[in-house]
């Protein structure tokens, strides 16, 4: 046997006698007849050492399998099925090699607000039929908090504004960001009050241009 440790070799189709072993590097050198096909040893593992009586916790492998909580930091900008990969995490190297990395595939939950299309962000705002006929500030839920954003005035229904900046961030460029695209849509009362419908009235006969009635003098007697 030679000084330096070296692998077990398991050789198909051929005696031991065919085989010569150079044992002047640590890595085994192996001549071959053309055509032998070469195997790590079923028993060693090519390790060049058998376990006889292997340990009942974790079986010869020198690991022991159990679960551990681990954080990780999310990044911005990362989407729905994307993974993370975490060094050195995974499963360990074959004898005695390096642990693997362990790749996180990340889920994205649905959110009752918005809608994300890559590095876009889409929801919807209702404004009142007054702040879209007059105009006026109106308050856009984003992912960085509210915004103010003023209406123009006779804004129509499913009108789409931009807000430049508001999106999600690119996940290779920091320094890139989508766009948030909001669409306002007028909503109409369900329920009004005899004062409300009365103004309404006089709304739409002004629209028409009919003017109002006016209004009838008491005189002194009845």
């Amino acid at each position: 046997m030679s000084r330096n440790r070296r692998k077990a070799w398991y050789i198909s189709g051929y005696p031991a006698r065919n085989v010569t072993v150079k044992a002047r590097s640590s890595t085994p050198a192996v001549l071959l007849r053309p055509g032998t096909n070469v195997q790590t040893c079923p028993d060693c593992r090519g390790t060049g050492k058998i376990v006889k009586e292997k340990c009942p916790d974790c079986y010869g492998t020198g690991y022991i399998s159990s679960k551990k909580k681990i954080q990780v930091k999310i990044p911005a900008g990362i989407d729905n099925g994307q993974s993370i990969r975490i060094a050195g995490k995974g499963e360990p190297g074959t004898n005695g090699g390096e642990r693997g990395d362990l790749l996180v595939e990340v889920t994205v939950s649905r959110s009752p607000v918005f809608m994300r299309q890559e590095t876009s962000i889409f929801s919807t705002v209702p404004i009142s039929f007054a702040t879209a006929a007059l105009g006026g500030p109106i308050k856009i839920k984003t992912v960085d908090g509210e915004v103010e954003y003023e209406v123009k005035p006779g804004t129509q229904t499913d009108t789409k504004v931009r807000l430049r900046g508001k999106g999600v961030p690119s996940l290779r460029n920091k320094n890139i960001r989508g766009d948030h695209y909001v669409t306002l849509v007028v909503t109409v009362p369900e329920k009004l009050t005899e004062e409300q419908k009365e103004a309404l009235k006089r709304f739409d006969d002004a629209m028409k241009g009919i003017s109002p009635e006016p209004k009838k003098k008491r005189g002194l007697f009845k």
